[in-house]
């Protein structure tokens, strides 16, 4: 009996070594079917973390060199793929757009953006279709554009008029800081009806310091977002950045929404963006309605997103016509050719001065505002260029590599607007449909604020050149041209110049 009973024991453990054996090697196998695009191997458990440094759009860039356009990375417990030139880009983001119309949970999302409740972060679905729709039709949207045309005159007339001021001092602009003042005004005054900043000060200088930290921590590559268990930790100090920046926020848009409840009455028949999302606004926020919390999230898009990236792609193409005196001296001949020296630039014009597009064209493709674009994340499974991406893996398309692909363009580190004015260039735009350029990214997920961003670097690059001869301050030998890295992507050293009215006068009068 005990002989039988060891002969069971020694069948059973050999049925159940050889069906362990059987599943492994069939797992081992499967694996080997399913060909992942290549990559780093990274180390363990932190995967390819290491390896991003401080410019991560420049490492995967040199990566992409060794192990082609679409590359797999192990990012701590995530799985990562990067798409680097234009066929890997639009087969993620145009051929298997739906699979990829999420965005991958982050601290960023929680912590500042309410929670994924805002437009950037939310799940693709009914809430996040109606704040788009919201948007585009009251601020976003091409006949939303032209309805708010004369705010951005009025403003235009306050900012060149406060830079003649310091012109006639003497005294340097400081790009950034009077771009942010600007928009957001600009912004303030379609959204709430009433500036923002009455005066260019402390308070808005805070407020662009809290956008500029905003987009920079965004952007870093959180430790906890790849290693779960590790994310109470908080080790690199992210999320209590975060957190407290959150609060400055919220407390600012809840004193804007409550002063903005308070002056309803002053509005009837004249209701504003805000009025009209206020409409949608219930407290339980079912079906077709919107919370207080996503309504305090996507002014948060509108006031941040709205004003860095735009501003940070103006201060580039400033500082590469300051590098480039003859690129500053065509447009000039271009501006005074078609619009004169009597009178400011108006955005009517921009399609007459086919140079300055080029130019515009060109910051985009050099100088992206967001270089990575917001990672989104696979529902299912799928197959791209014979490779197999499993689901839930993040996707990260980089942006600036592919502006700076030599197989793409030629000479891509030469700022050269001329490339953009004949052949197939020509007819490139930054809209989302052309995958060798895609600021603003491409696919359903696109940037709500194409439009605008492309309306504000014209009409705002235009006048402030058209307006002003530019040259650096007195002791500023060299431009730097170092980059500090977030999800826009900023001058590391902020552009300050010396501005010299070339209108009359009367045209700097707001």
């Amino acid at each position: 009996m005990d002989t039988l009973l060891f002969l069971l024991k020694e069948i059973g453990l050999s049925i159940l070594i050889f069906l362990i054996t059987g599943l492994c090697i069939g797992s081992i196998f499967g694996k080997r079917k399913k060909k992942l695009p290549p990559g780093p191997r990274g180390w363990p458990i932190v995967g390819a973390l290491p390896m991003m440094g401080s410019m991560p759009h420049v490492t995967l860039s040199k990566m992409a060199k060794k192990y082609g356009p679409i590359m797999y990375l192990k990012m701590g417990a995530n799985n990562m793929v990067v798409a680097s030139n234009p066929a890997a880009a639009s087969a993620f983001l145009k051929t298997l757009d739906q699979n990829f119309s999420n965005r991958p949970p982050n601290a960023g999302a929680t912590h500042l953006a309410y929670d994924s409740q805002d437009m950037v972060f939310a799940e693709y679905g009914s809430r996040w279709k109606l704040l788009r729709k919201l948007s585009n039709l009251h601020m976003l949207g091409g006949k939303a554009l032209e309805n708010w045309a004369k705010v951005r005159d009025e403003e235009m007339g306050y900012m060149i008029g406060a830079m003649y001021e310091s012109s006639k001092k003497g005294e340097a602009v400081v790009v950034a800081e009077m771009l942010t003042y600007s928009m957001a005004n600009m912004i303030g005054q379609v959204i709430l009806s009433r500036r923002v900043f009455e005066t260019k000060g402390s308070e808005s200088n805070e407020f662009k310091d809290m956008v500029v930290e905003l987009m920079t921590v965004a952007g870093y590559f959180n430790i906890g977002d790849f290693i779960p268990f590790l994310a109470w930790l908080d080790l690199q100090g992210i999320e209590r950045g975060m957190k407290s920046l959150h609060k400055k926020f919220d407390a600012l848009f809840t004193r804007m929404i409550q002063e903005h409840v308070a002056t309803s009455h002053k509005r009837k028949g004249k209701p504003d963006f805000l009025d009209a999302v206020m409409s949608h606004h219930s407290e339980n926020s079912d079906g077709e309605k919107l919370s207080l919390t996503n309504i305090k999230a996507l002014l948060l898009n509108l006031f941040t997103a709205g004003t860095d990236t735009s501003s940070s792609v103006i201060e580039w193409a400033l500082t590469e016509m300051l590098k480039n005196p003859k690129i500053m001296k065509r447009t000039h001949e271009e501006m005074d050719r078609v619009i004169g020296k009597d009178r400011r630039l108006r955005e009517s014009d921009i399609t007459n001065l086919p140079y300055f597009q080029a130019i515009c064209k060109e910051t985009f493709r050099k100088h992206p505002s967001t270089p990575l674009n917001l990672p989104r994340v696979s529902t299912k499974p799928c197959q791209v260029d014979g490779y197999y991406i499993p689901e839930n893996t993040r996707l990260s398309v980089n942006i600036w590599a592919i502006g700076r692909d030599p197989d793409v363009w030629d000479n891509p580190l030469e700022f050269n607007p001329e490339r953009f004015l004949s052949g197939q260039n020509a007819k490139i735009d930054p809209r989302g449909n052309y995958f060798e350029l895609i600021p603003f990214g491409a696919g359903r997920r696109i940037c709500a604020g194409t439009r605008m961003g492309i309306v504000l670097v014209h009409y705002i690059l235009g006048t402030l050149v058209h307006s002003f001869d530019w040259k650096l301050p007195n002791g500023v030998g060299e431009l730097n041209m170092e980059e500090s890295f977030g999800l826009a992507l900023q001058k590391k050293i902020p552009l300050s110049a010396i501005v010299t009215p070339r209108l009359p006068p009367n045209a700097y009068i707001p």
